[in-house]
């Protein structure tokens, strides 16, 4: 096996374990066929892959029941390239060279000749792999055939969406939308429509599931009258589905169903469907619901939202799943510009404030991430009366994660809700995080004085960060005294060169005499990173001579950082 290329390992030992005796390992290797194809890439599972799979003849039931099952999911592998790439090929066509040579591939579904071989051994009867990947070509073949061909596809077509195979089913629902949109508007509403009837009134929910995207596609084209005598009912029906999956689909979707059906279907026919749906007995048909909140309530009237909508809202916010309170948190804040001021304070707040105490952090974090668009309509004294203390509770979490997330939020917040409010209220808190006992905390903090800085400006830094950076300077623990110089080096090409020479450069030249040598050698590597912004009279007179005694110093590390700033330091003297 040495001998073999690496890329060609996995069908080495593939080949050895599909002719080893023990059937047990004959099957464990069948069973890894999608991973090995995978590993392969598409090219060389067509062109090695199924060639071995086609010669390789194995007398055993089992074994082969298993290769027919892997198989039947290889079109990812295999066929969708294909028909990727004829339909690259067939749009490029001229139209009489469509009608010769590719409408006779769709119709008889000649697609993909890999399998037919083993197709022959593994089953009695025609392989569907064929039928699967025809589906997806009927809107390239369609513009350019003739009257009666057109009329032989939508009937082929109709065929296909009745297949004994659900996976050919879903196939043909999923490309409905790109035939139709081909279709001419008379058949559209007769033959496409009949078949789009089946599909919604199949068995196998993963086909009705994708005929839920059939039902926006083909709104878009239908006239207003026709979609809601043709798409709306199936709509409703959907939102009731045995199957959760059909009506997280339609919970998904249902902002785009009703763009199709137009406002007055949804206010009397979709609205109550979408109160099912939020009230749904499936967490994930609640999720998807709850993440469409703000859009759908975007097309009503604000009463209608107040009426139908709130309630629903309200049972969220307290959810049993945290998910569900997640997905409700990171939309609900849009709902404040649709219902306005009055209702957004009478009935959305207490909503908001429920969500800001939340157990799970991240309905918090999801609540503060959109807090502008609440500011902008009940304005920052309401809302900052109740952010705080959630903002507070955050900054202390126990979990890392969590304090680091609500750090990265703070620039966002305090150019939403203004300067004043960040020095009444969250200076304190930016500065307790510089010592953090976590330094990925300590790095963030650190990071976030800057953009702060650059926010609210230079002379708001000297004011407000400086002073208290300078106090910190003398922290009695050395990993903290570190996390200032950093936040020197960040802040002071925001604060530009004069503030950084009166104020800064002395703390930096006070803390290379320190006694600890990580201190020391970051020393070094801060006044390297300062050169470009100091005067040429400012490095000779006080950079350099700090950074020649740092290359004499006992420790090694810190020799190796000084002398690497004073070859920054030569560099920079010699281009001048």
């Amino acid at each position: 096996m040495a001998m073999i290329d690496e890329p060609l390992y996995p069908i080495a030992i593939l080949i050895d374990e599909l002719k080893n005796e023990d059937i047990q390992l004959r099957l464990n290797s069948i069973r890894r066929l999608s991973t090995i194809a995978r590993a392969l890439g598409e090219e060389r599972t067509r062109k090695e892959l199924i060639p071995f799979l086609s010669e390789n003849n194995d007398d055993d039931d089992e074994v082969l029941l298993a290769m027919a099952e892997e198989l039947g999911v290889f079109i990812p592998y295999v066929g969708e390239k294909a028909v990727e790439s004829l339909c690259r090929i067939g749009a490029q066509m001229k139209e009489n060279d469509v009608v010769e040579w590719f409408i006779p591939l769709v119709k008889v579904n000649q697609i993909d000749s890999f399998f037919v071989p083993i197709a022959q051994r593994l089953a009695a009867g025609e392989w569907f792999t064929a039928r699967v990947s025809s589906c997806g070509l009927f809107h390239i073949a369609y513009p350019s055939a003739t009257e009666l061909l057109k009329a032989e596809l939508r009937s082929i077509y109709g065929q296909l969406c009745q297949d004994d195979t659900p996976m050919v089913r879903r196939s043909a629902a999923s490309n409905l939308g790109k035939f139709a949109a081909t279709v001419e508007p008379n058949n559209l509403k007769t033959d496409i429509m009949s078949t789009f009837d089946d599909l919604t009134q199949d068995d196998q929910d993963s086909v009705r599931l994708l005929a839920v995207e059939g039902c926006a596609a083909l709104g878009k084209l239908l006239e207003p009258q026709d979609c809601v005598a043709h798409i709306l009912p199936v709509i409703v029906n959907f939102s009731q589905d045995k199957s959760w999956r059909v009506r997280y689909m339609v919970a998904n979707q249902l902002y785009e169903l009703c763009e199709a059906v137009g406002p007055e279907p949804t206010s009397s026919d979709l609205v109550p469907a979408y109160v099912r749906l939020l009230r749904d007995n499936e967490a994930e048909v609640r999720i998807a619901a709850a993440g469409k909140v703000t859009k759908f309530c975007r097309i009503l009237n604000s009463q209608l939202a107040v009426q139908h909508i709130l309630p629903c809202v309200k049972e969220l916010s307290s959810d049993s799943s945290q998910h569900v309170r997640s997905a409700l948190a990171s939309v609900i804040m849009g709902m404040a510009p649709v219902l306005g001021k009055d209702a957004t304070i009478e009935q959305l707040l207490p909503i908001f404030l429920s969500l800001l105490k939340d157990e799970f952090p991240d309905v918090r974090l999801n609540i503060i991430s959109k807090l502008d668009q609440v500011n902008q309509v009940i304005g920052i004294d309401l809302l900052s009366q109740s952010l705080l203390p959630a903002i507070v509770e955050l900054a202390e979490d126990r979990h890392w994660r969590v304090r680091l997330a609500i750090i990265e939020y703070i620039p966002l917040l305090s150019s939403q809700l203004g300067v004043g409010f960040f020095n009444d209220k969250l200076g304190a808190l930016c500065m307790q995080w510089l010592e953090d006992k976590v330094f990925s905390i300590r790095e963030a903090a650190a990071n976030n004085l800057k953009r702060l800085a650059e926010e609210f400006g230079p002379e708001w830094a000297m004011q407000h960060i400086v002073p208290q950076l300078l106090e910190k300077i003398s922290n009695q623990h050395y990993l903290h005294r570190m996390t200032i110089l950093q936040a020197i080096s960040l802040l002071a090409p925001v604060l530009g060169s004069d503030i950084t020479c009166q104020r800064l450069l002395p703390v930096i030249i006070t803390a290379s005499k320190d006694r600890v040598p990580n201190i020391k050698f970051n020393v070094a590597k801060v006044l390297q990173s300062l050169i470009p912004i100091f005067d040429h009279s400012v490095v000779e007179q006080t950079v350099r001579p700090c950074l020649v005694e740092l290359s004499e110093d006992p420790d090694v590390d810190v020799r190796y950082f000084a002398n690497q700033a004073l070859h920054a330091c030569d560099a920079v003297m010699m281009s001048s």
